[in-house]
């Protein structure tokens, strides 16, 4: 049962929804992927406008949302991902990263999120730009925005759905 007395909740992925990661993909292109440093240059991800903008409005709309992140980013990347959103201006919200030991695709950690967070809370919307998250996501009954905003990568959709790594 989800508590009417708190705001519905706004569900933002970060990776090429609110990060750039287009200058980091070289460390996934390559055989071995490497994975350290992809993580170890996310600190230098620009924004994305389109999706900034759009965690902005969620917080100040009329019906504001309480703005939470969900990203497929393993936990040891928490200080950098909240350094990162602190500094481009992003509302507060709760994080949720994956385990580091976790490599079940991101369309099953996310939705496993999603589901635990409905339990209790109105998911108003998902913005991500992994087309399996969300399919998943709206098959599950939520209401997702395709965040189309950057060029797909396909290392980066391997790693998602066979690498389970971001």
């Amino acid at each position: 049962m989800t508590d009417s007395n708190k705001p519905p909740l706004a569900v933002f992925d970060l990776d090429n929804t609110l990060a750039d990661t287009a200058h980091r993909q070289r460390f996934l292109e390559r055989k071995p992927r490497d994975w350290d440093a992809f993580f170890a240059a996310a600190p230098q991800d620009p924004p994305i406008e389109e999706g900034v903008a759009m965690a902005r409005v969620a917080r100040a709309s009329g019906e504001e949302c309480e703005v939470v992140y969900l990203t497929g980013r393993p936990e040891r990347c928490r200080r950098d991902t909240l350094d990162w959103l602190a500094a481009h201006g992003l509302p507060e919200g709760r994080v949720y990263m994956r385990r580091n030991d976790d490599r079940r695709p991101a369309r099953r950690t996310k939705l496993e999120i999603l589901n635990r967070l409905a339990r209790t809370r109105e998911i108003r919307v998902l913005v991500d730009d992994d087309e399996l998250v969300c399919e998943d996501a709206e098959r599950a009954g939520f209401t997702v925005v395709r965040a189309r905003w950057t060029a797909p990568s396909a290392a980066l959709k391997s790693a998602q759905e066979r690498e389970g790594r971001t």
